[in-house]
């Protein structure tokens, strides 16, 4: 089969790959937009898009996918405190959240790529193609051994992203992981709550747990776990998650009979801080969780893949020349800074 040449292949379909996208292909770029799933799919998350990614939406011109509005936050303390954290309307983005299934907000994103222009492709990115030592594509592991070529490809294809490591950008010794897992239960929930605990006296879970509304009266629970550059202990965020889940209950945010026997589980790795990967080099951008973009302190990364989608769109449309060092200037003003201070924490 002949290869498919393209202006931009962009692997991964999630908020960071479909808003890089639609960028793109509203400039008039061609785009090959490939995924391993069929959408519309699930994905392990706390299903809350913050007001920084809603502002996205608003600055693209799309429409609000179906959903909950959710304003101010519980916190929960290791004896019980808990304290209300207020949401206000920010300079630059609304004072509020949304709560919404990734299988309904990743599928719409991916749906206005598609309306937009770009090609969707099935199937796991490959064998990487090389010119000239630079990676320009990959063969697609659907059966055929499709070949899709582009003059740059954009790395969205998560915390474990097969482009970044392909392209020699991640150094895995120094990344910071995580690993979260979350579950549906029958259960309104009032008001989010994130909760820090101590498994036994003394011994705090190096991480937190949530209770989050959902939309159809189902609440989103899940236990997020540290492990630094260790991806072995990525397994104690599934362990405790039934402990977790007795916690909230002795806390009066969950119902015993909700969770008489354990709901099917969903887990995920994270990538927080910036730290261990380069974001783009070459023909090469990494965006979202592949990037490391995802916040060390509280786990959230979906407004961050979605302004890194565009920024990298952006650099290619406006400095293919240079397109690397234009991106990696962007997130080094835009992310940097905070991700810096905030790694240092974590780790």
């Amino acid at each position: 089969m002949s290869p498919r040449r393209f202006d931009v292949l962009v692997v991964g379909a999630g908020p960071a790959g479909s808003v890089a996208s639609l960028v793109l292909a509203r400039a008039g770029a061609s785009v090959a937009l490939l995924d391993k799933a069929q959408f519309p799919r699930d994905k392990a998350c706390g299903d809350f898009i913050g007001p920084r990614g809603l502002q996205v939406l608003t600055d693209l011109g799309l429409p609000e996918p179906p959903g909950l509005d959710v304003g101010d936050m519980v916190v929960v303390g290791p004896t019980g405190r808990r304290v209300v954290l207020p949401c206000f309307n920010g300079v630059t983005y609304p004072g509020r959240a949304r709560a919404m299934t990734r299988s309904v907000f990743d599928d719409a994103l991916r749906t206005a790529a598609l309306d937009a222009g770009a090609v969707a492709y099935a199937g796991r990115a490959d064998r990487p193609l090389r010119s000239g030592g630079d990676i320009e594509g990959f063969t697609v592991s659907d059966g055929d051994g499709e070949e899709l070529r582009a003059d740059f490809v954009i790395g969205a294809d998560g915390a474990t992203s097969h482009v970044g490591h392909s392209a020699g950008l991640v150094e895995g010794s120094r990344v910071l992981w995580g690993f979260a897992v979350r579950c549906y239960v029958d259960q309104h929930v009032d008001l989010p709550a994130i909760t820090l605990w101590e498994t036994t006296r003394w011994h705090a879970f190096p991480g937190y747990g949530w209770i989050f509304p959902s939309p159809g009266g189902v609440a989103n629970i899940g236990v997020g776990i540290g492990t630094l550059a260790d991806r072995h202990l990525g397994a104690g965020a599934v362990r405790v998650l039934p402990a977790y889940l007795d916690h909230l209950v002795e806390l009066g945010l969950l119902d015993r009979a909700a969770v008489s026997t354990l709901p099917r589980r969903l887990g995920g790795w994270l990538k927080m801080g910036m730290v261990g990967t380069t974001p783009a080099a070459g023909r090469v951008l990494l965006v979202g969780d592949a990037a490391g973009l995802v916040n060390p302190l509280q786990g959230e990364g979906i407004a961050q893949a979605m302004t890194s989608g565009r920024s990298a769109a952006e650099a290619i449309l406006n400095s293919p020349g240079h397109a690397a060092a234009r991106y990696r200037d962007n997130l080094a003003r835009v992310h940097l800074p905070y991700q810096r201070i905030t790694a240092a924490g974590h780790a």
